[in-house]
């Protein structure tokens, strides 16, 4: 089980089984907000959903093929984080987050990304570190830009927003380049 703490309200930390209702609560309040860029939500209408999401996660972070935390704020569940594309070789992975409408433009998400790739460069050792989203998708690239990070280019329709083909941005951080802008 992972836990980082970001201050004395907001936590990131594995899932738990016992989660399952919470995250789907929490899911299911943000759902229209969230369905723009995140098709998963459609197929998140039961309460059993977001168990399996859980169980899955928990075998995928034991077998070190991703890495899905929640993000709570006082222990209430407003969003989450998580690495993916683990590849163990080139030591790189994809970082991919969503957050309550609530809780939307507070600085959470650039927060807890920030301690999040702190954490993916220092305690698993990785070396590169992406983020692909939406052209369209404004506030995640504003995130990806807050972190540092380098639009690498455009994958023409490589995504679905509403059903819609979409160009797609990748941007990647490096190590030593997160290391020398970040400087304790």
């Amino acid at each position: 089980m992972v836990s980082i703490l970001i201050d004395e309200t907001i936590q990131l930390r594995s899932y738990r089984p016992d989660d399952a209702a919470e995250l789907f609560r929490a899911i299911s309040a943000s759902r229209a907000h969230l369905r723009t860029w995140l098709s998963w939500t459609d197929h998140t209408t039961k309460q059993e959903h977001s168990l399996q999401f859980i169980q899955q996660s928990l075998q995928e972070l034991q077998q070190q093929q991703s890495l899905a935390l929640g993000i709570f704020h006082h222990l209430q569940i407003i969003g989450g984080i998580g690495m993916y594309n683990w590849d163990h070789r080139l030591k790189r992975a994809q970082v991919g987050y969503w957050i309550a409408k609530d809780f939307e433009g507070k600085g959470i998400v650039t927060i807890c990304c920030r301690r999040f790739v702190d954490f993916l460069f220092e305690k698993l050792e990785l070396h590169k570190i992406e983020l692909h989203f939406a052209v369209s998708n404004r506030r995640s690239a504003a995130v990806a830009q807050r972190l540092g990070a380098k639009t690498e280019g455009v994958i023409r329709a490589g995504c679905l927003i509403n059903g819609q083909p979409e160009d797609m941005v990748v941007t990647g951080i490096l190590r030593n380049e997160w290391e020398a802008g970040n400087k304790k």
